[in-house]
């Protein structure tokens, strides 16, 4: 089981992306034929003979300017994540993003309506510009909350397949033991990886190489991806110096499986893993490999 699902990971990891995109093109396609027929049945019982092109423009270039904005979103939710901890703190960045998100779709949306009016002969036009910034943002902060809770569901999906990869937390001092002399933090010798409602245990030897994922990094182990939720800097403090070494902006790799070194003209390099993969290394880190 565990193979298949490592394999179906790996096969799916070189059309992530695409299938990302995929996903979010069906449902707003979806969703712009949906309300342009809605439109178009409650347009009929008021005006006879009511075009159905009217509504499909309308809610083509919205849905338009729904899917550029996006990828904002996804960005926005990255720099200030909703989670239990953070959620009072960084609220606020997106009941303000809701707002921006509302007045850049009205801003897409509203010259595109215009010139395919005027494309046909005839002049859109907003009467009230008050009452129709208002409407839409009504609209638009349930579609922002949509796409977010969209977000957390396909990254909750990812961690159950993926695994998350959790810190072990040092051992507390037996009760009425003096404290400890301060000292350097310990460094954590493995993990406890939470994937399928398991829970296994990874030494930090074993880890192969690291990614940077947004607020995760993703540890690759014998064939495996987990993640853990920190930044690639904060989680190398915690790692052995002499053994890990960052090599590119968001990759880092355990020095002891690195098997090759493939120097490029531009003064990067390819690192060839003993496990076959290949990582990039940028030239402000080469010095790193030969510590």
């Amino acid at each position: 089981m565990a193979s298949t699902e490592s394999d179906w990971l790996a096969r799916y990891q070189p059309w992530r992306r695409h299938a990302e995109i995929g996903f979010w093109v069906v449902v707003l396609a979806l969703q712009a034929v949906f309300n342009t027929l809605v439109e178009w049945i409650d347009g009929r019982r008021d005006v006879a003979g009511f075009a159905l092109w009217r509504p499909a423009v309308w809610e083509v270039t919205s849905t338009l300017a729904i899917g550029l904005l996006i990828p904002a979103v996804v960005a926005l939710e990255r720099r200030f994540p909703l989670r239990w901890d953070t959620l009072r703190r960084n609220i606020p960045w997106h009941l303000a993003g809701t707002v921006a998100f509302s007045l850049a779709h009205v801003a897409l949306m509203m010259p595109l309506r215009k010139w395919v009016h005027a494309a046909l002969g005839e002049t859109y036009r907003i009467e009230d510009w008050g009452r129709t910034i208002g409407y839409e943002y009504l609209k638009d902060v349930r579609t922002y909350f949509l796409v977010l809770v969209a977000i957390w569901s396909y990254r909750l999906l990812m961690m159950r397949l993926q695994g998350e990869a959790l810190v072990l937390d040092p051992q507390e001092p037996a009760a009425g033991a003096p404290p400890a002399p301060s000292a350097p933090a310990a460094r954590p010798e493995r993990f406890l990886v939470r994937k399928l409602r398991k829970e296994f245990l990874v030494a930090a030897a074993d880890i192969e190489w690291l990614q940077a994922q947004g607020n995760y990094v993703g540890l690759h182990v014998r064939g495996h991806d987990y993640l853990l939720r920190s930044t690639l800097s904060d989680f190398l403090e915690q790692l052995d110096p002499a053994r890990f070494a960052r090599v590119h902006r968001s990759h880092a790799v355990n020095l002891d499986h690195v098997a090759e070194i493939e120097p490029l003209e531009s003064g990067d390099a390819r690192l060839k893993m003993k496990d076959g993969s290949v990582v990039p290394c940028s030239r402000r880190y080469r010095e790193a490999l030969g510590r």
